[in-house]
């Protein structure tokens, strides 16, 4: 079992135009799609369609249209209920696979909707292999809510606590590896840098770099994701650089939510490190490789060759 919390889901609007975008100008789309979104939501659709099973907890009212499409995709969630909807999400693309983004802040989260979602993570987490906590924070929600879940669940379950993945960026990223003592974080180089306060630099001996004064000392491990230049993943006291297959990119919206997924497939079938990076590797380049924010299944991965090295 993997559980997934989405404490800020989004109903995900992509536009597909014909042309690069040009600001200030009306231009004709090619096509529009709605999806629902969220980086917990996106992880557990990944896992779902890899036949492993998954729930995804999530904030919402009852007459959030974020509901509906929720519900057509079959997937099993525990919906906390809460006042107000869920944000809107805009993704604009273009031939060449340029992303533009314009996010909402979402409803705002009170304390005993907090409260709620708290107690549905640690009922739900009790029969899991892993948790995932991604995503942006709502507003209302401290920058230490994520801290707050992950000590709830282990003081709850001790010993038969899941392993515990982090996806989130800012001052929650922040506020966790201060305090959470994660398992697993997946920054992205631009995150990373923020984290440590230094400018980007995708670099791979900074990335390993940078990544070395987190990984062992405050997290178990990281999983950072490159772009195009793939990802770095440190897990104790080795790393491993894999490079991913030749792909046309269509999208790049939720590429990093779908290589969390793919690691965390990996770790629950009991394969080996460097087979965790492949994975989320092949499944990032999927979903790349998909319009809109859409779940790679097992048969989109592509079929080129994923090297990855050990680093020394």
């Amino acid at each position: 079992m993997i559980v997934t919390l989405t404490a800020n889901p989004s109903l995900d609007r992509t536009i597909t135009l014909p042309a690069p975008l040009r600001i200030g100008d009306v231009q004709a789309a090619q096509s529009a799609r709605e999806d629902a979104g969220g980086k917990g939501i996106n992880v557990a659709r990944v896992i779902a369609s890899a036949d492993e099973q998954t729930v995804a907890i999530l904030p919402l009212s009852h007459d959030d249209p974020l509901a509906a499409l929720l519900d057509g995709f079959g997937l099993e969630t525990r919906r906390v209920p809460v006042s107000g909807h869920a944000r809107a999400n805009l993704t604009i693309t273009d031939p060449a696979g340029t992303t533009t983004k314009l996010n909402l802040p979402g409803a705002a989260l009170s304390e005993r909707g907090a409260s709620a979602l708290v107690d549905a993570v640690v009922r739900e987490a009790a029969s899991a292999q892993w948790l995932v906590l991604a995503g942006s924070l709502p507003p209302g929600a401290p920058d230490d809510f994520y801290v707050r879940i992950i000590h709830a669940v282990r003081q709850a379950l001790g010993e038969d606590a899941p392993r515990i993945a982090v996806d989130t960026s800012g001052a929650a990223l922040a506020a966790v590896v201060a305090d959470g003592a994660p398992d697993l974080i997946k920054p992205n180089d631009d995150e990373l840098a923020d984290l440590l306060g230094q400018e980007p630099d995708d670099a791979i001996d900074v990335v390993l770099a940078r990544a070395r004064d987190l990984v062992p000392s405050r997290v178990g491990a990281a999983l950072v994701t490159l772009g195009a230049q793939g990802a770095l993943l440190l897990d104790g006291d080795r790393a491993w650089l894999g490079t991913p297959p030749p792909i046309s990119v269509v999208s790049t919206v939720g590429a990093g939510d779908s290589s969390l997924a793919g690691f965390v497939l990996a770790a629950v079938r009991g394969n080996d490190p460097d087979e965790r990076l492949r994975t989320a590797i092949r499944y990032g380049a999927a979903a790349a490789s998909l319009p809109g924010t859409q779940a790679p299944a097992p048969h989109d991965l592509p079929a080129g060759d994923v090297p990855v090295r050990e680093l020394t």
